[in-house]
């Protein structure tokens, strides 16, 4: 189990096991189960309800395995009549938010929308967080770029045969299976109808929910959407490389930042062809292609990193390669089975390993090819079955939908929202400038917005206060 659930795992771990322990010996109905809140709410822990959703790990089939879902409810300050609750959705996949939902409340960007007026429902998917069976794999240096090294797939390959040894139907941990344990949570709760809020591959998920399981949706909000027909290793080596021009094109137009960094754009690509010839030494050790995209992709996910990311690539420019031995990670950010059950279900069945490598002469894109072609590898190992049709298939709906995007953005570009937006009938969609992923939490205008569709979904909404909120990017020269 990860370090950084060792404390809550104590408290919360008896609770879950209970659960998943008392199921029937046959494939039984959901059940639900109140356990005590975990975490430090606060004043806010009068209004937090626990719990933990027990359902059939394989519905339809004769396996009497459970899996036990963790969940968090976190009633309405000012609960204003005939609103829903909103469900909220994490992203990864392979993420988690119970073991963080009690911060939410004190978070600046998020307490002036969240579970106002409104109560918000959060659990951590199944295979991810504190649920039982944890589907993760250990220490593995890998991110949204893919495993970083051939180690690392090789561990992902041994981490899939040590799930089916112990007898975890790795088949059943995909979007289609969380859509159904939302609709369980939904009527365990007790709740007619719902609203969907997803972040990032939260987005899949709610639209996934309303392909699989859309009963009682009555309005979704993605935050960063990553829409079906994406490809996330096809299109990966791009994205990531349209994000990096993008704010090296920002420092160009910003006069401090230009004055300082001249050449960045070239001295970028000369370096990026440099690591792709081979390791480059540095003081500690040599660094690869792999630790250079792997860095990329992390730096333009965050604020911080892209802020910074001109002051760091002019250092290693010039051989000084700190930021990438800052960055060396010694797991993921996520837990990786569940990472992969979803990616080796729903997203590297419609793609192809060739076209991963053809990113012409772009050097940057260039730099993500191996990782990004390693989850090819890797998913021949997960034996997740044969993937629903439907899930590489651009959708539309009719129901009311706000997406909201972030300009900068290496895993879930613009682009991809206003093309899926433009399928649903109800859909509303906001770009915010010069704002990283996950636009909601910190865009306060995107919050405003949030709250204004939730209240009433059918509503033309005004998005003019995000181009005066961030008008520049405010660069990060790394100066105490």
């Amino acid at each position: 189990m990860p370090a950084r659930l060792l404390p809550l795992a104590a408290a919360f771990a008896a609770a879950v096991l209970a659960g998943a322990l008392a199921a029937p010996a046959q494939a039984a109905k959901p059940v639900w189960k109140t356990t005590p809140c975990v975490g430090d709410f606060g004043a806010a822990l009068s209004r937090a309800v626990c719990g933990v959703l027990t359902v059939d790990e394989s519905r339809g089939t004769a396996s009497t395995r459970r899996v036990a879902i963790p969940v968090v409810v976190l009633k309405a300050s000012a609960p204003r009549a005939g609103q829903p609750p909103v469900f909220f959705l994490h992203g990864g996949p392979g993420g988690d938010i119970v073991e963080s939902a009690a911060g939410v409340l004190r978070s600046p960007a998020a307490k002036e929308w969240i579970a106002v007026d409104q109560d918000w429902v959060f659990f951590d998917q199944r295979g991810s967080g504190l649920a039982v069976p944890l589907i993760e794999c250990g220490a593995v240096p890998m991110n949204d770029a893919g495993p970083l090294t051939p180690w690392a797939a090789e561990s992902l390959k041994a981490c899939a045969a040590r799930q089916l040894a112990a007898g975890v139907d790795i088949s059943r941990y995909n979007a289609r299976e969380v859509a159904l344990d939302i609709q369980d949570l939904r009527k365990a709760l007790g709740y007619k109808q719902i609203d969907l809020f997803g972040v990032s591959y939260g987005t899949s998920i709610a639209m996934a929910t309303l392909r699989h399981a859309p009963e009682g949706i009555r309005a979704v909000i993605l935050d960063s959407p990553w829409p079906p027909e994406a490809k996330w290793a096809e299109g990966g080596p791009t994205m990531v490389s349209d994000a990096i021009r993008l704010i090296i094109a920002k420092c160009a137009a910003d006069a401090e930042c230009a004055r300082r960094y001249p050449t960045l754009a070239a001295d970028v690509d000369a370096m990026a062809r440099r690591f792709l010839a081979g390791p480059q030494k540095g003081k500690r050790r040599s660094y690869t292609a792999d630790d250079l995209g792997g860095f990329l992709m992390d730096a333009a996910y965050s604020a911080e990193g892209a802020r910074r990311l001109p002051f760091d690539l002019a250092a290693m420019a010039k051989g000084d390669f700190s930021a990438l031995e800052a960055h060396r990670p010694d797991r993921s950010p996520y837990f990786e089975g569940q990472h992969l059950t979803h990616l080796c279900k729903e997203e590297m069945p419609f793609e192809d390993k060739a076209r991963t490598a053809a990113v012409g002469d772009d050097a940057i894109a260039g730099l993500l090819v191996p990782s990004m072609s390693r989850y090819f590898d890797v998913c021949e190992a997960w034996t997740v079955g044969k993937p629903y049709a439907s899930d590489g298939v651009a959708m539309t709906s009719d129901v009311p939908t706000l997406f909201l995007a972030a300009e900068v953005d290496p895993g879930c570009p613009p682009a991809l929202a206003r093309a899926a937006a433009a399928r649903f009938s109800k859909g509303q969609i906001f770009v915010a400038p010069n704002v990283t992923h996950g636009v909601t939490f910190w865009s306060a205008c995107a919050g405003r917005l949030t709250r204004q569709f939730l209240q009433d979904p059918t509503a033309k909404l005004d998005g003019g206060c995000l181009d005066g909120e961030t008008p520049t990017f405010a660069f990060d020269y790394g100066e105490a």
